[in-house]
């Protein structure tokens, strides 16, 4: 018995739409589909549309599906209207095809998924990698344990771009159009397909089955998006991915997924649908596979029930990597010097092929590789504004006794004046913002010398270092971030969460004014306790310093510092009060206030300088040492230009205290 062909409309036909016309030339001569109707906002050349005889043109979707009958849309137009126009197809009763990625935001998708739901119509989205068999054989193979235990899959991929291929139209290397998430980008589009087959294999396509994504953006071109990017994502059982792309190589190298095993390696090129084995002592085992066209499997889900190969709901995990680019900082310009010339108008990124496979082979991120252009350092803002930046690998030429740490600096107020500090010729250990503490489990991790009972402040060789292990959550507001707190010798001494935002003051009605929301948990690494002790616990008057703690310039004059109830360095070191705040003005003369609270059920006494030099900070241990498993505290600071009054303070407390 003969089947009708499905009646197809193509939405977007210039651009990508030209291989879904080819495609439907194929299957329309074999009599599976026919072309009723294509949908542009341009009109269609005739040549492009031989073969199909006369499908209606219209830049209309939903009328022209139902003039048409259609029962199936290719859905080949902007990220950004996919959501938009997908919904649209789907409630005028059409399956749907959809170009990846599925949309420019976690939302958008989120929106899409409702209506795929509600309708019971097909959503297929167009990953053609997924439909190749090379990916059930790895998935087989992996199950089999035939690699043995998995430590983690990489993904490299760099390919040629002229400046062309960044014009061809209104989004391209854009993040954002008219408001609108478009999140264009080497990750999000050209590679997609890379980490969508890596997360398959690792068994990785719900949402809540990513536990960690850290993203980070480059770009050699002059566009808004990212040209050059690594990710590093966790899944839930543990496994991690990496993958690290550029569109600014010489030429096109095909991309490799590579599956780290105990017992050897697995490389997928999905490009080309080649697996290669490499097990120690055994030649290599190349083997081909073949992959089946999501349309032809889209057509035969709609006629027969075939079970689709890439259906909506199976791209979550990789809709929430779209939204931790979209949500990732800026991408960060690279510089000219770091560029190996053109080639056919296209930028070339210098020894980029290899750096995206030592990624691969390292399951490492560019700033881990000693680039350059990828410094240990992320830019947060405040809204539109960059107000710090947080440098978590501190400087190698840094001496032990500072115990070299991460740290924020510099921080500045919305209009721009300086008001952190590192290294300061007063006190060389001083390092911007960040966590300090004299004294855990003997070892100083605050720097500069320590104080022994009886003795006084005594040089010892007794100081650790705290290391950033890795971030678990990165965007243009913040982070999250783990790290190990270690003696000299190396020993972990504590581990630690840090959860930094920086926003925009919404409660304030003062126009120069940020808040930066700062929480660090402190772990002991084993079934003992941490101890922590300040210099004041042993015997050092008023010294209480230890754990969060801010340092601000030392040129600043006109200093003050002061809480509701009293003003100047000895009535506020030591006290217990709601708020602190510190103002001073720039040799510049440009005035600044800091307004520092604690948050959540355990407040500390504040440690306070203002004379010898200028600088605030809750005391963990101020009469007593500290004897816990855990501690956890939470420091939000007001940053605000112009020199603030008591009252003015208070009522900023107030508001913030609301939120």
């Amino acid at each position: 018995m003969s089947v009708e062909p499905v009646r197809v409309v193509l939405a977007g036909v210039h651009g990508h739409g030209r291989w879904h016309l080819d495609n439907l030339r194929r299957l329309a001569d074999r009599g599976t589909v026919r072309l009723a109707g294509v949908c542009d906002t341009k009109p269609v050349d005739a040549a492009q549309l031989a073969g199909f005889g006369r499908p209606e043109q219209a830049s209309r979707l939903a009328p022209l599906i139902r003039r048409t009958g259609a029962e199936l849309v290719i859905l080949a137009t902007p990220i950004h209207t996919h959501a938009e126009l997908g919904t649209e197809a789907l409630r005028a009763g059409a399956h749907l095809l959809l170009e990846k990625p599925p949309a420019g935001s976690f939302a958008d998708y989120t929106r899409l998924s409702e209506v795929v739901s509600s309708t019971g119509l097909a959503c297929q989205v167009g990953f053609q990698s997924l439909g190749s068999a090379a990916l059930p054989y790895l998935r087989e193979l992996l199950a089999e344990n035939g690699l043995g235990p998995v430590r983690g899959i990489g993904v490299a991929g760099a390919w040629a771009r002229p400046a062309a291929y960044f014009e061809r139209a209104p989004w391209a290397g854009k993040r954002r159009l008219n408001g609108i998430a478009v999140t264009d980008g080497a990750l999000t589009n050209p590679f997609a397909h890379a980490i969508a087959s890596a997360l398959w294999l690792a068994g990785a396509e719900e949402p809540e089955s990513l536990r960690e994504i850290d993203v980070e953006l480059y770009r050699v071109n002059p566009i808004e998006a990212d040209d050059t990017s690594c990710v590093r994502l966790r899944v839930a059982d543990g496994t991690v991915i990496t993958v690290a792309v550029s569109m600014c190589a010489d030429r096109r190298h095909e991309p490799a997924v590579v599956v780290h095993g105990q017992h050897g390696q697995a490389e997928l090129t999905y490009t080309t649908d080649e697996v290669c084995l490499r097990r120690p002592g055994a030649p290599d085992q190349v083997t081909r596979h073949p992959r089946t066209d999501l349309l032809e499997n889209l057509v035969e889900h709609i006629r027969d029930g075939t079970e689709l190969l890439v259906p909506l709901q199976r791209t979550g995990a990789f809709m929430r990597v779209v939204d931790a680019v979209r949500r990732a900082a800026e991408p960060r310009p690279i510089a000219p010097v770091h560029l190996a010339g053109r080639n056919g108008g296209g930028r070339v990124l210098a020894d980029i092929e290899r750096l995206t496979r030592r990624s691969a082979d390292n399951l490492a991120m560019f700033s881990e590789l000693q680039v350059p252009w990828a410094p240990a350092e992320q830019v947060l803002r405040a809204g539109d504004r960059e107000v710090a930046a947080y440098r978590w690998r501190p400087d190698p030429g840094l001496p032990p006794t500072v115990a070299p740490r991460p740290h924020l600096h510099t921080v500045r107020t919305l209009g721009g004046v300086e008001v952190s500090e590192t290294g300061p010729v007063d006190h060389p250990h001083h390092l911007g913002v960040g966590v300090a503490v004299s004294d855990v489990d003997g070892t100083n991790f605050w720097g500069g010398r320590t104080y022994v009972r009886g003795q006084g402040p005594r040089w010892l060789d007794d100081h650790g270092s705290q290391r950033h292990l890795r971030f678990t959550r990165r965007e243009s507001c913040g982070f999250t971030e783990l790290l190990d707190w270690v003696d000299r010798d190396g020993r972990t001494v504590a581990r630690e969460r840090r959860t930094v935002i920086a926003r925009r003051h919404q409660a304030s009605r003062l126009p120069g004014c940020w808040e930066l929301d700062f929480t660090f948990r402190l772990d002991a690494p084993g079934r003992a306790p941490l101890t922590i002790r300040s210099s004041h616990t042993k015997g050092r008057a008023g010294a209480g310093y230890g754990g969060f703690f801010w340092r601000a310039p030392a040129s600043s004059i006109r200093r003050r510092v002061f809480t509701a109830e009293g003003d100047g360095e000895d009535a506020v070191n030591g006290a217990a009060a709601d708020w602190v705040a510190l103002s001073g003005t720039s040799p510049s003369g440009r005035a600044w206030t800091l307004i520092f609270t604690q948050s959540g059920p355990d407040r500390d006494r504040w440690f306070a300088r203002e004379r010898d030099y200028p600088g605030i900070g809750p005391g963990l241990a101020w009469e007593r040492p500290l004897n816990t498993g855990s501690v956890t505290r939470r420091i939000r600071t007001v940053v605000a230009d112009g020199r603030l009054d008591r009252r003015t303070v208070a009522a900023l407390i107030r508001r913030t205290s609301e939120r």
